[in-house]
């Protein structure tokens, strides 16, 4: 989609509902839904984080950016993610903590971004965080320094692309708390996104479609 026309749908996405539970479970593992069902989490008491969900141009064409995660010692290794990262007390806001770690993972000030609206708060149980993923957008083209400590790769994903249900895949993988599962997930390129990015991107993908269409 050509992004000038994207800007048009913004005062609607600002203003869309947001469908929550009944579209992360659409890309949630069979493991995941009683804790999903599950809203109570104080007890857990879960680190915090913030992602940011940037949309972009691109020779025109509307944008959004991921990020491959270095491969590490931890249960996100190498996987697909948003720009974001954990809460730090000086952040007067999740929203800014998905600012301030957008710029320190792909090198965007937080001056070129301009924040829509949150989604809807996501927990994960391998790593105990509660995520707070924002909506934002750019407008103008970016020009991403990954992190080299943190960032292996960007993934410049084409709205058109992300908005097609081919992309849609079932696979099996070993998880961190399960061997050879089925899981449902995202194709991109070579990539295969899954767990609490897909589940996130699902939401965002089905608020998109009813907006857009």
């Amino acid at each position: 989609m050509d992004f000038q026309e994207f800007l048009r749908f913004v005062p609607k996405l600002i203003d869309a509902r947001l469908p929550a539970f009944d579209a992360h479970i659409k890309m949630a593992p069979l493991e995941r839904l009683e804790s999903l069902r599950n809203n109570d989490f104080g007890d857990k008491k879960p680190r915090i984080a913030a992602v940011m969900m940037l949309f972009y141009p691109k020779n025109d064409r509307t944008h959004l950016v991921l990020i491959v995660r270095n491969s590490y010692k931890g249960v996100h290794s190498a996987q697909i993610a948003f720009p974001g990262g954990k809460y730090e007390l000086e952040d007067e806001n999740f929203a800014e903590t998905a600012l301030r770690e957008t710029h320190e993972e792909v090198g965007i000030h937080p001056d070129k971004i301009e924040i829509l609206k949150p989604f809807t708060e996501l927990y994960i149980p391998p790593s105990n965080f509660m995520v707070h993923p924002f909506l934002g957008i750019s407008k103008e083209e970016l020009v991403f320094l990954p992190q080299p400590s943190e960032v292996a790769g960007i993934i410049e994903l084409p709205l058109s692309t992300f908005l097609s249900d081919a992309i849609v895949v079932d696979t099996n993988l070993s998880t961190s708390y399960a061997d050879s599962i089925s899981i449902p997930a995202f194709k991109i390129e070579e990539h295969i996104v899954w767990g609490a990015t897909a589940m996130m991107l699902s939401e965002l993908k089905e608020v998109l479609k009813e907006v857009l269409s």
